[in-house]
């Protein structure tokens, strides 16, 4: 049975059920590399391993876990998805955006994702934070072709992708606790290569400010799904033809481990104060 079919997202969302006792989670959250950090905050914790939830693959990434993480962040129930799927790892569409669908399935409505990403603005100096205003989807796939899943939309619109509001409440949460946070659209590309200056080139003039390997058919899935979603950047690296030194894995964990006290302080506000904003 494929990944994306609503029996998956239904009998996936029942394992995660049949665990979360009282709790009811209406923010998810996707941690991206070297961002797992925020796991630690989380109050009256319950993890849920990938391999007892039907449907989820092991994670094969380092400093993706490979588990969900039910519990609270202040008084507001969550739910964190620590090691995401990705396209470059030879999964399907439906597979990488599985987790969102039973989010969606589980009741959360608002989505929050992370990720690490390359800067491709030359006033970037990693690492620093980039709340995502837009996306760029180059990895030439859409996780929504094939058959309609459950209520989804056929034709999701995405003019305000991530949502207005929400960036609005990231941006007065970073003002309050002195965040510095830049505002930008990111690039997904299919990887896991990273890029040639050539295409850094390419994508700064299409408009591009930082470019990385997910996100986007997240993005796509929630928006079909009907979840609000707030997307946060750290840019972990300069890209291909910025700085003078090779790309390295270890170079986006190191930063992501830097940043990750102001990504941790960004997201338990928002989550706090996102719960009572208007329209939530």
């Amino acid at each position: 049975m494929s990944g994306g079919s609503v029996d998956s997202a239904v009998s996936a969302a029942a394992a995660i059920r049949d665990r979360l006792e009282e709790r009811n989670p209406q923010v998810a959250v996707v941690l991206g590399s070297g961002l797992g950090g925020l796991a630690n905050a989380v109050a009256d914790s319950v993890r849920i391993r990938y391999e007892d939830i039907p449907g989820l693959p092991p994670t094969s990434v380092r400093g993706h876990r490979g588990e969900m993480i039910a519990g609270r962040l202040g008084d507001t129930d969550v739910l964190l998805q620590s090691g995401r799927f990705h396209l470059y790892e030879g999964h399907a569409p439906e597979t990488v955006i599985l987790p969102v669908r039973v989010f969606a399935e589980l009741g959360c409505r608002v989505l929050i994702v992370t990720n690490a990403a390359g800067g491709i603005r030359h006033a970037f100096i990693p690492p620093v934070l980039m709340l995502i205003g837009d996306h760029i989807n180059l990895q030439c796939r859409n996780p929504l072709a094939g058959p309609i899943v459950g209520a989804e939309s056929r034709f999701p619109d995405m003019l305000a992708a991530y949502d207005p509001a929400l960036r609005r409440i990231a941006q007065d949460i970073a003002c309050e606790n002195g965040i510095a946070l830049e505002h930008g659209v990111y690039a997904g590309v299919l990887g896991p290569s990273y890029e040639t200056p050539a295409e850094i080139r390419m994508l700064e003039r299409l408009g591009a400010d930082a470019v990385g390997m997910s996100t986007v058919p997240e993005v796509i899935a929630a928006r079909a799904a009907g979840l609000r979603v707030l997307g946060i950047s750290t840019i972990t690296n300069l890209a291909a033809g910025r700085s003078l030194h090779k790309l390295s894995h270890e170079e986006v964990l190191e930063a992501g481990r830097a940043a990750g006290g102001m990504l941790e302080a960004l997201v338990q506000g928002v989550v706090a104060r996102c719960v009572t904003a208007d329209g939530f």
